[in-house]
């Protein structure tokens, strides 16, 4: 898949073609895959010397399509057929990132990574046959419902989201511009389903943020590598160092993803000259490295990364930490050590076909996949930063259980309304501080949680989240850089 576009933002936000989302892709002619096949769009010659179905083979196929428009109870859409067939062999494969999109998925896919599009703003894959949470894109309907890395999403508006194909689900989480999604959750270490209503909205999402921070430190915060990030973050470096920058924290935290190409610009600046900077390896075992042009850089750098942290994200964690001298800080990645390749030609009706054709590995020969990297700085968010919403199923008052109370008092003591527990019961303290909260916001001070407290509190947790003194991770990160430059 080539991106077009200043972003891929959560590549279609949850209006995406789901597992095309975490992926690394690569670029014609790049690491050993031959040009010529990405320009017809067909996959590389199979090296167990046969391309295509045998005489037997297709005849076998035809006869099951045959008999089932000739003997199935009702008539059939043959177009179905054919997608169904080509969705088998796909699913055969055992590789969430290897999927096949109908024209009209592979349609809206060629528009949604162009620019601003719809959706709730989440990354999703298919795990053992369910639908994961990959990242939240920050500032998104599923960032602010506190939707984390490894969450499964159970249902959609009530229907069930088992045994269906990826595709399936995202077209069901997609919609409008202001039209609700109303999703079950289970999250390991709770052990009864949450329950979210996001309200699904316009999402553009720009790539790199930069600033400098009084102290001198530098913070890049790269979002998605998309086909103008490499240019972007370039530009904002120069910037930077032009201002007498002293180290810099880049910040990849719930990046999802996107170019190989890209990922490699933005790391080789950092990479001594002769290093490798990532590495390729196709079936056979065989190894193609890039090595770096870059000359590295005389002040020290920390990568930020968390659970959301995936695919190229993790190609510049890796080579910043093992051949650039860099710290990682945060939590351990996503763990998506693969390589896509997208055939748009292959079918000839506008349908899409993108396939795994690769392992990435790290400088030092590492793969990664499901098991990500480990940073050398721990440091985990704050507990308001993952909370769920609060369900508006019921109106909250003492005496109350549950997992939607423990929100609430998760939500009361990150915005300093110390609520006296934390374990999901109701109590005298926790009503006393409904009430501080509900008396500064000016609301009636009822004690009670009402939908005008509820979204009053989670208005509190958005501004308390996007003021970076509260962000425990970056001020690590921004610690480990000033231990540095004081050496």
């Amino acid at each position: 898949m080539q991106f077009k576009g200043r972003t891929v933002a959560a590549f279609v936000l949850l209006t995406m073609v789901a597992s095309v989302l975490v992926t690394l892709t690569v670029t014609e002619g790049l690491y050993g895959i031959p040009s010529a096949a990405l320009q017809s769009g067909t996959a590389p010659a199979v090296q167990a010397g046969q391309s295509g179905l045998s005489g037997e083979e297709m005849n076998k196929l035809n006869a099951v399509v045959s008999l089932i428009e000739s003997k199935f109870y009702r008539d059939v859409d043959r177009n179905k057929l054919v997608d169904g067939a080509i969705n088998g062999m796909m699913g055969a494969l055992d590789d969430p990132y290897s999927v096949y999109m109908e024209k009209d998925t592979a349609k809206h896919f060629s528009e949604e990574v162009v620019g601003s599009f719809t959706g709730i703003g989440a990354e999703v894959t298919m795990e053992n046959g369910k639908v994961v949470i990959v990242s939240a894109i920050k500032g998104s309907p599923a960032e602010k419902a506190g939707l984390l890395a490894k969450d499964v999403i159970v249902s959609v508006n009530g229907e069930k989201l088992a045994g269906v194909q990826l595709s399936d689900a995202v077209a069901k989480i997609r919609g409008p511009k202001g039209t609700k999604a109303k999703l079950q959750i289970m999250r390991d270490g709770v052990p009864q389903p949450i329950e979210l209503e996001l309200v699904r909205d316009e999402i553009d999402v720009e790539t790199v943020f930069a600033k400098l921070r009084p102290d001198g430190i530098g913070v890049i915060e790269i979002r998605q590598f998309s086909l103008h990030t490499g240019e972007r973050f370039a530009e904002e470096l120069e910037s930077l160092e032009s201002r007498g920058m002293k180290g810099l924290v880049i910040d990849v935290r719930n990046n999802p993803g996107g170019v190989l190409p890209v990922v490699v610009s933005v790391a080789q600046p950092f990479v001594p000259e002769g290093k490798p900077i990532v590495m390729v390896e196709d079936r056979s075992g065989k190894r193609e490295m890039t090595v770096s042009k870059g000359s590295g850089k005389p002040y020290p750098v920390a990568v930020l990364v968390n659970k959301g942290s995936a695919s190229a994200s993790e190609v510049l964690a890796g080579a910043l930490g093992e051949a650039g001298g860099a710290v990682i800080v945060g939590e351990t990645t996503f763990g998506k050590g693969t390589v896509q390749v997208s055939y748009d030609k292959v079918t000839g009706d506008g349908s899409l076909i993108k396939m795994t054709v690769a392992k990435w590995l790290t400088p030092k020969g590492n793969w990664i996949h499901e098991k990500g990297i480990k940073p050398d700085v721990e440091a985990k968010p704050p507990a308001i930063y993952t909370v769920p919403r609060l369900s508006r199923s019921a109106v909250l008052k003492k005496e109350a259980i549950g997992q939607n109370v423990r929100s609430l008092q998760v939500m009361l003591d990150g915005t300093g309304y110390e609520p006296g527990r934390k374990d999901g019961y109701f109590s005298d303290e926790t009503e006393e501080a409904v009430i501080r909260f509900q008396r500064d916001s000016g609301l009636p001070a009822t004690g009670q949680v009402d939908d005008r407290t509820a979204t009053a509190l989670e208005l509190k947790v958005i501004e308390r989240i996007r003021d970076e003194r509260y962000d425990t991770q970056l001020q690590r990160a921004v610690e480990v850089v000033a231990e540095r430059i004081g050496r």
